[in-house]
């Protein structure tokens, strides 16, 4: 691993003015924050991230799980996994959210990974990875060669002719599908992103994975009042029970009146190149009876845009059966 300087700011505004002398806050970025490290260490043991200076926030004050005034939750940047996915408040108010972070990674590792961390989390495809082989992703105008390559794990939905790395992610799709909202500190003062709004399409420019900027630093997470008799299932796919990343996964958030959904929010992992909204899904399934066929009409309307590569066509049935699946484990529960 290459050297670097490894700076402890004595507070926000020290990182802020700090990160901001970097060119991009995008891959390559030659200075990094840093919380539990457990995806920037390896990038930077694998040459992947090369920072010249790398700014340990874990002292600065965004350690607390705190109620909003407005019956939310506020998730500070450096909270641990751990910590928010067994916090009573989650697992009473946003089971979806504690679900997805414990079906998320080792004990060890969610003791470690912080909640600004799992936001940035970075995709584990074997090109991108892997310094010997072109990605545009790592070297833009480099190639994709997962396009016709070892692609089974990779994405179907938000593809591009430049990219086709999958989100990792499983914290954030419950995020998602809860409307999460982060907050940023920059150069420029604070600003709240919509979740569906902080990562972007890989598109011609794949290597530019969030709207960050240099100077850009996640302070928390705000989560809305949770919905009255509201149903949540996180579901989660995979190769193998422990330790491995999605295939398929699906949040699921839904509230029943009548026999009739009244509010559905999904998202979907394990398919898309960011944590996948599926409004089509949603749409599909508000004002129809909570049943099988209506399921799995919604989960029609979820994969209808798939765009498969030559070894994960699987996906798409993978991913309706996962989703519909979900829904009929929310209205059981």
């Amino acid at each position: 691993m290459h050297t670097f300087e490894f700076i402890r700011p004595a507070d926000p505004d020290a990182a802020i003015a700090t990160a901001s002398q970097a060119k991009t806050a995008q891959q390559g970025a030659d200075v990094r924050f840093i919380g539990g490290g457990t995806t920037l260490i390896d990038l930077m043991k694998l040459n992947v991230e090369t920072p010249a200076r790398v700014l340990d926030i874990n002292r600065l004050p965004f350690d607390k799980i705190e109620a909003t005034s407005d019956g939310g939750l506020k998730i500070g940047a450096t909270v641990r996994n751990s910590d928010l996915a067994h916090h009573p408040t989650v697992q009473r108010d946003y089971a979806v959210l504690s679900q997805a972070i414990l079906n998320g990674a080792s004990a060890q590792l969610r003791n470690m990974a912080t909640t600004a961390g799992n936001l940035l989390q970075r995709t584990r495809c074997m090109y991108f990875r892997d310094t010997a082989m072109p990605c545009n992703k790592r070297e833009p105008g480099t190639g994709c060669p997962a396009i016709t390559g070892a692609n089974r794990m990779l994405a179907i939905l938000g593809t591009s002719d430049h990219c086709v790395a999958t989100n990792p992610s499983d914290m954030c799709i419950a995020m998602a599908a809860l409307e999460a909202t982060i907050h940023i500190q920059g150069t420029k003062g604070p600003r709240a992103i919509r979740f569906g709004d902080f990562h972007l399409l890989p598109g011609s420019t794949p290597h530019r994975e969030t709207v960050l900027e240099p100077g850009d630093l996640v302070t928390h997470v705000t989560l809305p009042p949770p919905i009255p008799g509201s149903k949540q299932v996180y579901l989660k796919l995979r190769d193998r029970a422990s330790y491995e990343f999605a295939l398929a996964s699906a949040a699921v958030v839904i509230t029943i009146a009548g026999g009739n959904v009244t509010k559905a929010r999904i998202a979907l992992g394990g398919v898309g190149t960011k944590p996948w909204r599926s409004p089509e899904a949603e749409a599909a399934l508000v004002g129809k009876p909570a049943d099988a066929a209506n399921f799995r009409k919604a989960a029609e309307a979820a994969l209808r845009n798939a765009k498969p590569q030559t070894e994960n066509g699987f996906k798409i049935e993978l991913a309706k059966r996962c989703l519909t699946h979900a829904l009929q484990t929310a209205v059981n529960a």
